[in-house]
């Protein structure tokens, strides 16, 4: 099954996708029989036990050609109202290494929050200044049951899905100190989605071809199986310090090809069309726009 999130009366609502239709969650719910619940959340969506989702994937497939298209949706985060959003750094050996940085022991994670989420078409809007922004394709994984303590096969069981996120950086603002903070939770810096794709649908977190390509140029070209920590791990790694909750995103880190390591630099400027992809989850296409 495949969650969007679409705007309707200035609020977001939960939606599956079938083929290229959309069919509200709640309408689904309704169709299937489901008990009252907050059926318009993704976050209430993923948390549910198997049986129920699906049973509200074989509604949406009975309705779907009653639904909407998807090409006159806003689509949105697929989660756009998450409880965390911890990404994961230096977790490909080539992308460390172009840095210039020594891979870390352990997970290496920093947070952004929910300003910085939009949708798979929304337009990444530059910071005031002359800074330098960068592109970072990521697998983002998707809690689906809250967890603590739990070793990487655990962990690979509380992940509802996955979906594609551009963790965009402004570097200069990110490297001011140790923290990375103020250079990755900037509004706008974490396109995300088509969908997530829940895991019935990936055969494997860690192997899906993943790519970035800038005005058409494809300037990032790997896959997951590169991941120094798998996304189960740093699931696991995360769950042994604090409670991860259902809708909690997990991305998990970028591979080789980043413009800061580029000669010249390739830092994206306003009118640039960023394209982030992961093989079965889908694409990203943002216009860079100046603030």
């Amino acid at each position: 099954m495949r969650l969007v999130s679409y705007e309707t009366d200035g609020a977001w609502r939960a939606g599956i996708l079938v083929a290229e239709m959309v069919v509200d969650v709640e309408r689904a719910a309704h169709h299937a029989g489901m008990p009252e619940g907050d059926w318009s959340s993704n976050r209430f969506v993923v948390a549910q036990p198997d049986s129920d989702r699906d049973a509200l994937s074989a509604a949406a497939g009975e309705l779907g050609a009653d639904g909407t298209p998807v090409s006159e949706l806003h689509l949105g985060p697929p989660v756009p109202d998450p409880d965390k959003i911890l990404c994961m750094g230096l977790n490909y050996s080539d992308h460390a290494a172009e840095s210039g940085l020594e891979l870390p022991e352990v997970p290496l994670f920093f947070a952004k929050f929910r300003n910085s989420l939009i949708g798979p078409t929304d337009d990444i809007v530059l910071p005031p200044g002359d800074h330098t922004v960068d592109y970072e394709a990521e697998l983002a994984v998707v809690i689906g049951r809250r967890c603590r303590g739990v070793d990487a096969g655990e962990a690979l069981a509380c992940i509802a899905g996955a979906m594609v996120l551009n963790d965009v950086s402004a570097r200069d603002l990110q490297l001011q100190v140790s923290q990375w903070t103020m250079g990755k939770a900037i509004d706008t810096f974490a396109p995300c989605g088509p969908a997530l794709v829940l895991r019935d649908e990936i055969e494997d977190l860690q192997s899906l071809p993943i790519r970035t390509r800038v005005n058409g140029q494809t300037l990032q070209d790997a896959t997951t199986a590169l991941m120094v920590f798998t996304a189960a791990e740093g699931v696991a790694f995360l769950s042994s310090v604090m409670t991860l909750e259902p809708g909690d995103i997990v991305a998990t880190g970028t591979p080789a090809g980043v413009g800061q390591s580029r000669t010249p630099p390739v830092w994206l400027r306003d009118g640039d069309v960023v394209e982030c992809e992961v093989d079965g989850l889908g694409t990203l296409r943002n216009r860079v726009r100046a603030a």
